[in-house]
């Protein structure tokens, strides 16, 4: 016996029964051949509409309709509805699969023989880019629809479709609605949830944004450490730098560790960066960036996070160069190219009498017993002509490098 009926989530019952009702979507191009009922894949962040997307398609389209969870059912859910076909004389059925990124490869698998005879149609929900998480022989059989993040005016709209469905205003001041949208970081269902409880509580006043945030849990920042979120965000804070904007720097490098990111990871990245582009512009930037990394192994969390806020601030201000990266690139493919050329005898060692018979190291001039120090011998491969791998910039230190080596070219031997 059924003691209570459960009571519907807000977010459901004020979901959007036609694509005019979503907001914050600009879908009119992506749905235009909505009515070919092709297999979708409805990629976007949490709490955009994807789910409402895919419950409008499957009402247009009259079939029936089975909406799974690739984290709540196993492969036995899947296979049983596919058996039910027959049973059930249905010809076709549409099916949703909620975070579909879910599925391993051979879970996948199960939908393919389905979608190819065409009693199938698939609709998959993914907050992880597709391209990663999705086997190609799925992905080539549906339509990619992308939901953008709802923005702050998005979620105000949002608010007030909930308080004219609940017939009465949230309790809260201006600047705490604006703040519970903020907190909300463009998630809809997270918002709903969280107006849902404001409903039920009386106040005498309106509830300030202090008492908002101990009324309610800050909504944990969308990140994930492994796959397109952690690339874009890494690479946010590499081209920040590379572009001198160490404002935007700091910003990304913040984002980066409030979403749960590992210090050491962005460290590493840091170390990476002082010599890719930034190099011998700033010598002491790879040295810096590599104090960083002990200062933060000695210190831990959160003492440690102002070691990688220095570098980023070193970094990002430093001159930039990345004659380094070329240098090693070019003399990578030329070794690749000319392959085992043999070291000319002349730089060759002769610890033995044979070697000396042999002529090795015939002719090398120590260039400590010159004048300058430079005995301006070719150090190439005889069969290799010289080569300019390191052309050094005219920025920070590799403005005096580059006035050496130039010195060094003109009194070059020519042989």
């Amino acid at each position: 016996m059924q003691l209570f009926e459960p009571i519907q989530p807000l977010a459901d019952r004020i979901r959007p029964d036609d694509f005019g009702g979503l907001i914050g979507q600009s879908l009119t191009k992506q749905i235009s051949n909505i009515d070919a009922l092709q297999s979708l894949i409805l990629w976007g962040p949490p709490g955009t509409g994807k789910t409402s997307f895919a419950k409008i398609v499957a009402k247009k389209s009259g079939l029936h309709f089975e909406e799974t969870s690739a984290v709540m059912h196993a492969t036995a859910k899947f296979k049983s509805i596919f058996e039910s076909l027959s049973k059930d004389h249905l010809d076709r059925i549409i099916m949703l699969v909620d975070e579909i990124h879910h599925l391993n490869k051979s879970q996948q698998d199960i939908f393919l023989p389905h979608l190819e005879n065409g009693s199938l149609i698939l609709i998959g929900t993914t907050t992880e880019n597709p391209s990663f998480e999705l086997r190609p022989a799925l992905l080539s059989r549906c339509k990619v629809i992308t939901f953008d993040r709802l923005q702050l005016e998005d979620l105000d709209k949002i608010l007030q479709r909930a308080e004219s469905h609940m017939g009465k205003k949230l309790p809260l001041t201006l600047e705490a609605r604006q703040h519970l949208c903020l907190m909300s970081d463009g998630d809809a269902r997270y918002l709903l949830n969280r107006a849902e409880e404001l409903f039920s509580v009386t106040l005498q006043e309106a509830m300030t944004i202090a008492q908002l945030k101990e009324f309610t849990p800050k909504r944990a920042a969308v990140y994930d450490k492994a796959q397109e979120e952690h690339f874009n965000l890494i690479s946010a804070l590499h081209k920040s730098m590379r572009g001198s904007d160490v404002d935007a720097a700091l910003y990304w490098m913040n984002r980066m560790l409030q979403a749960g990111e590992s210090p050491l990871y962005i460290l590493r990245r840091l170390i990476r960066f002082a010599s890719e582009d930034v190099g011998m512009a700033d010598p002491q930037a790879l040295q810096q960036a590599i104090a960083a990394h002990k200062a933060y192994a000695i210190l831990g969390s959160p003492e440690g996070e102002l070691a990688i806020a220095q570098t980023v601030i070193y970094l990002a201000t430093a001159p930039k160069s990345n004659a380094i990266e070329v240098a090693y690139n070019e003399s990578s493919k030329c070794a690749t190219f000319y392959g085992s050329l043999p070291v000319p005898k002349k730089i060759r060692n002769a610890p033995t009498k044979l070697m000396e018979d042999l002529e090795y190291n015939k002719g090398y001039i120590y260039d400590h017993d010159t004048l300058n120090a430079f005995s301006g011998t070719n150090f190439f491969p005889d069969e290799l002509s010289r080569k300019s791998f390191y052309r050094p910039n005219e920025r920070g230190f590799e403005r005096e490098i580059k006035k050496r080596i130039e010195w060094w070219d003109r009194h070059r031997k020519n042989d």
